[in-house]
């Protein structure tokens, strides 16, 4: 009867278990439909915005403004690693993390610094265990990042990049498509990157000229900046709903492995009674023999 026994305590714990993980895929959904919803809502502004700016910087050749330009000298860059503060949630941190490595053996390669702002306790735990030193390090970020504490880190950025410190500016993070795909993603934030070419010809769409109202300096002031923070947020919430994905299906995954599980160890304790009471009952028939 031990065997019963402790086959009934695994069983209990495996059920416990699956209460947990239950109970985290039910929280995960909340959280990722509210998620969703705010990446749904600023995404079309952050993709016409940015459309905007690309496509503005290269049909008025008379412009100028520092985001726009070049610093081939600078040698040194910035790459901004968005993780999760939590675990429980697949292969998400893994997935970003090995597109960061990549892009800091790019670089490096090529004879360049990489300074690294990461975001994220996995991301910050990670690179403490390469023994990789970190120019910045932030976790207040969780599933509803806020606009005005990624301001600070957009402006931090784009002053680099004005004092020409910095060269490029890069942002490793999951970059949500739909419920079912999400993929790391390795996004140039600075310098503006050029419009894409045209999918039918391949080529690039003819420059527009614009009539300015107010002037073209004034204009980019604001623009160019605005473009860079709101880019940046869209990251921000691009990784909180991908993360809460990612934790859904993995407590999913977790919940239907131990009601498996569970079966397994009813069916193994069944066994196991039934022997049990085999061996009772041949007890008592062998002693009713020796009676006679």
């Amino acid at each position: 009867m031990a065997k019963a026994r402790a086959i009934i305590k695994r069983r209990k714990a495996v059920i416990n278990i699956r209460k947990i993980t239950r109970t985290m895929q039910l929280i995960a959904t909340a959280r990722f439909q509210a998620a969703f919803n705010r990446a749904t809502k600023t995404r079309p502004y952050t993709e016409r915005i940015t459309d905007l700016v690309r496509r503005l910087s290269r049909g008025q050749g008379d412009l100028s403004h520092p985001l726009l330009k070049v610093n081939d000298q600078a040698k040194r860059s910035r790459l901004i690693v968005i993780t999760s503060n939590r675990g429980l949630c697949g292969g998400y941190n893994g997935g970003i993390l090995r597109s960061a490595i990549e892009h800091l053996k790019v670089r490096e390669q090529a004879g360049e610094t990489v300074d690294i702002h990461v975001t994220g306790k996995k991301g910050i735990s990670y690179f403490k265990f390469l023994g990789r030193a970190m120019a910045a390090t932030d976790t207040r970020f969780e599933d509803k990042p806020q606009y005005v504490e990624i301001e600070p880190i957009a402006a931090d950025v784009m002053a680099a990049y004005e004092r020409q410190e910095i060269d490029a500016v890069h942002v490793a993070y999951m970059r949500f498509f739909s419920a079912g795909v999400q993929r790391p993603h390795v996004m140039q934030l600075l310098p503006i990157e050029p419009p894409e070419p045209d999918t039918e010809t391949g080529e690039a769409a003819a420059p527009v000229q614009y009539d300015f109202t107010p002037p073209p300096e004034e204009l980019l002031a604001e623009l160019l900046p605005e473009t860079v923070r709101v880019r940046l947020f869209q990251c921000f919430i691009d990784a909180a709903v991908s993360e809460q994905v990612a934790r859904m299906v993995a407590m999913k995954s977790a919940t239907d492995a131990a009601g498996d599980m569970i079966r397994t160890l009813t069916q193994h304790y069944n066994r196991a009674r039934q022997s049990q009471i085999t061996l009772e009952l041949l007890d008592i028939v062998s002693g009713a023999e020796a009676l006679r």
